[in-house]
């Protein structure tokens, strides 16, 4: 009986690994080259982008020369300090005044935004000024999460795990450990953090509001 030899899979995971690198680098190249022609366009000059963002100068031209991927906060910083919409930020033929009310993203369609630890899938972005944020987001591995690693913002979130196993910190609380299945909801002005656990890749379904419903 003849044997078939198996292919070594090292290969292809490194060509995996290469591509996903080049990939990586152009969302980023091309999400800071968007947020530079959105704060020129609001007529923002970097110190005043950075001031009223609350964020350091040298981030937001880090940002915009694709040097560094902005965190969640960040762009939530950002897009309020420009008074748009987060959904400006990732498309570059994105209409200001737009009437659809109906949106649909599918399966893998969304916008591709990496950070330092979490790959987000923006979903229904060409809907115009909403209040909730669905993202689907890959969330890293990393040590046990220190208190200034957490975050803080204006709004609301929840979460539901679709795969792999994460852990949920929220200040004031326990640790929380999610499985596939699980949902939680709190307040994100709250200093919160997440992160994945375990082998298996650990993806989740985000939806965070972005602005008061009274705005």
């Amino acid at each position: 009986m003849r044997t078939e030899k198996k292919v070594p899979q090292t290969a292809e995971i490194e060509t995996d690994a290469d591509d996903w690198e080049v990939e990586r680098l152009q969302l980023r190249e091309t999400l800071g080259n968007r947020m530079k022609a959105v704060r020129l366009a609001c007529g923002f000059t970097l110190e005043a982008a950075a001031q009223k963002a609350g964020l350091a100068l040298s981030t937001i031209h880090k940002i915009e020369n694709g040097r560094v991927s902005p965190s969640y906060e960040n762009l939530v910083r950002m897009a309020r300090a420009y008074d748009i919409g987060m959904e400006r930020l990732f498309s570059a033929d994105h209409e200001a005044q737009q009437t659809t009310r109906l949106a649909v993203t599918r399966a893998g369609a969304g916008r591709k935004v990496s950070s330092k630890n979490f790959e987000y899938e923006i979903l229904c972005n060409e809907l115009a000024e909403k209040k909730i944020i669905p993202l689907v987001t890959v969330v890293s591995h990393r040590a046990p999460l220190r208190p200034d690693e957490l975050e803080a913002h204006d709004g609301e979130e929840t979460l539901y795990v679709l795969s792999g196993q994460v852990e949920l910190v929220v200040e004031h609380y326990q640790p929380v450990l999610m499985n596939p299945g699980d949902c939680a909801y709190f307040d994100s002005t709250i200093k919160h953090g997440l992160r994945a656990i375990g082998e298996e890749e650990a993806r989740i379904f985000w939806a965070c509001t972005y602005v008061d419903v009274d705005k």
